[in-house]
């Protein structure tokens, strides 16, 4: 289920990626998209498994684990902002970095409180 999850976030990855991923950006906003909507998802799917008995544990590894561990990328991330820094792109780097902890961190939020709705 992992595996299997674990693809079909890559290859979403790879697409909002290249949809949105802009040289000419200040950001890369294809990658902080993934990661906070990998969040959202994450914080609801483990939100509702902890209060509901309708999904399954191998739904919980197929989406949570695989899904979302596949589309969203900390490596990238953090290689991103090694640019930024190699690049003396400090801006970027603090709007980046900053952007993606805050808005992760709400999405999660976001999520468990959402499923709480469900």
């Amino acid at each position: 289920m992992v595996f299997v999850g674990g693809g079909f976030g890559s290859v979403a990855r790879y697409l909002l990626s290249k949809w949105l991923n802009n040289v000419e950006a200040a950001i890369p906003y294809g990658t902080m998209l993934s990661n906070v909507l990998g969040s959202l998802l994450v914080g609801f799917i483990l939100g509702y498994f902890a209060k509901s008995t309708n999904i399954s544990e191998a739904q919980t590894l197929l989406l949570a684990t695989g899904f979302c561990g596949g589309f969203t990328t900390f490596s990238t991330f953090a290689y991103e902002n090694h640019v930024f820094l190699k690049n003396g792109d400090y801006i970027s780097f603090f709007s980046y970095t900053l952007g993606s902890l805050i808005l992760g961190f709400l999405a999660v939020f976001l999520g468990l409180y959402l499923a709480k709705l469900v």
